[in-house]
């Protein structure tokens, strides 16, 4: 699941509606909605990201959040490390092979530790 897939899937549950119901409201198939939800599907366009902060009324950061999941949710990224460290490289490499067996706690804390800005 991405970071957009699952803040849509909350707000429809909250809501109360099913994918079909929203999927219909959006003009878009009830698998097309599924797949996006559960990561299945690229980042998300314009349009679509628009759409669903219409769909659901957000407003200010509310409507920037979903922007900004939508922007750290391609299922499927590429790297390019050309011209970067062996050290950076090594990393990319690491987490790339070892992702799905870090527990939650160890991604929130690598997602912490990347967050911080660096001293200057």
């Amino acid at each position: 699941m991405t970071p957009f897939g699952q803040k849509i899937r909350h707000l429809r549950k909250n809501k109360g509606l099913s994918q079909k119901q929203m999927a219909a409201d959006l003009s878009v198939s009830p698998a097309y909605l599924s797949a996006l939800e559960h990561g299945h599907r690229g980042q998300p366009n314009w349009a679509m990201v628009q759409k669903v902060i219409g769909y659901f009324n957000l407003i200010w950061d509310d409507a920037e959040e979903i922007e900004q999941l939508a922007r750290l949710s391609d299922p499927r990224i590429t790297v390019d490390t050309s011209g970067l460290s062996a050290e950076a490289v090594g990393l990319v490499n690491q987490l790339a092979r070892k992702i799905r067996s870090l527990s939650p706690a160890r991604i929130n804390h690598l997602s912490q530790v990347l967050d911080q800005k660096e001293d200057t």
